[in-house]
């Protein structure tokens, strides 16, 4: 075991996903003040890039300084007060993290669940608000990393706007990698992760918030309960340059995660956001045809494109086989989570992972490592 010198690993698991030697090179340049004019500039072309991958035109689009969690929790904690009543949907171990944050928050939740690996229906949803006319926020998962769910977005925020609740979505596992329109879809916030479909080093949680989200925001009677995720500081660092105001200090910001995270989004908007999606989406229905021909079942009945989650094959050894896949291979797929330890392997197709190379590979690798 090298500490010193980590073997390269070919990363199809849940995440984090490979990372191209581009956003690695950003990541060793010279480290700025944050704020120093130069980083203001790089920071301020990050989160229009942002805006750009996300679909949206929100002002309020920014990298949280933490992982996706902590994505979730800024959301959840600016925008949910002591008392207040949301619907979160549950499919798997996200939902049911995004339920245990919102009630960290003091938050009554009214839960919306599907089976592990199914998706939730729209009128499943709309009938839990009519029954519950004072919700204020709804919480959903775009991509149930633990489960490979891929759950429909477009046509909910009608729903629930029409009740006067906001509509929140989890895009950690997709947003790069699976179509998401902010602003067509009528989302009023949203976060996501850097180390998945992104193809950047874990460390920044890419968050938007629209227009609802801010009235919903500035009218709060109580302070946000964490002072490190509160928006109402956090937008005066990143906003104030914008509307001609001197920047406000919050917190020294990652400085050089930034940089990887510019370069990052550079590729994919070189790459074009469409053909990015149906790259994706072409690398998974190949990974696909390979396993079931191999007779291996895929759990969700709507798969993402950018996680793989197959039933275990009866009298295969899981960890033994994950094991021998890194050891011989030097390939990392993920284990089943919750309910689906022991009975799912998780296979990430993710960013500059998705390609014909990795899915050619893994199934070679499978074949040999099954086959015995």
């Amino acid at each position: 075991m090298n500490t010193q010198f980590p073997h390269e690993r070919i990363l199809m698991g849940p995440g984090p996903s490979p990372v191209p030697q581009r956003v690695l090179r950003a990541l060793s340049a010279p480290t700025l003040g944050h704020l120093d004019p130069q980083y203001l500039a790089i920071m301020d072309e990050t989160c229009e890039m942002l805006r750009q991958v996300m679909r949206t035109r929100n002002p309020l689009t920014f990298p949280v300084s933490g992982t996706g969690m902590a994505g979730m929790e800024c959301v959840a904690v600016n925008l949910v007060e002591p008392g207040d009543e949301v619907v979160v949907c549950v499919n798997g171990v996200f939902g049911g993290r995004m339920k245990d944050v919102m009630e960290r928050c003091g938050a009554t939740v009214h839960v919306v669940e599907a089976p592990w690996g199914e998706t939730i229906p729209h009128d499943k949803i709309a009938g839990v608000l009519a029954r519950n006319p004072g919700v204020r926020l709804v919480g959903i998962v775009h991509a149930e990393t633990s489960t490979g769910a891929h759950q429909p977005i477009e046509g909910l925020a009608e729903i629930v706007h029409a009740k006067g609740a906001m509509l929140v979505v989890d895009a950690v596992t997709s947003l790069g990698g699976h179509d998401v329109r902010v602003d067509d879809w009528g989302i009023d916030a949203l976060y996501s992760g850097t180390q998945k479909c992104l193809g950047c080093p874990p460390g920044l949680s890419p968050v938007t918030m629209g227009e609802r989200a801010l009235a919903r925001l500035d009218a709060r009677k109580t302070k946000p309960q964490s002072w490190y995720l509160d928006v109402t500081l956090l937008r005066k660092y990143y906003l104030a340059g914008g509307g001609g105001g001197a920047r406000v200090y919050h917190h020294t910001a990652p400085i050089n995660m930034t940089y990887a995270l510019r370069e990052a989004l550079a590729i994919v908007l070189e790459e074009g956001l469409d053909a990015r999606v149906a790259r994706h989406a072409a690398v998974h229905q190949r990974l696909r045809a390979g396993l079931e021909q191999m007779g291996l079942r895929y759990i969700p009945s709507h798969s993402l494109h950018t996680l793989n989650c197959i039933s275990i094959p009866e009298g295969a050894d899981d960890a033994g086989t994950r094991r021998r896949l890194l050891e011989e291979y030097g390939i990392e797929i993920g284990a089943g989570l919750g309910v689906m330890a022991g009975k799912a392997w998780r296979i990430g197709l993710m960013g500059h992972g998705a390609t014909v190379r990795n899915v050619d590979l893994v199934l070679a690798a499978l074949r040999a490592v099954l086959g015995r």
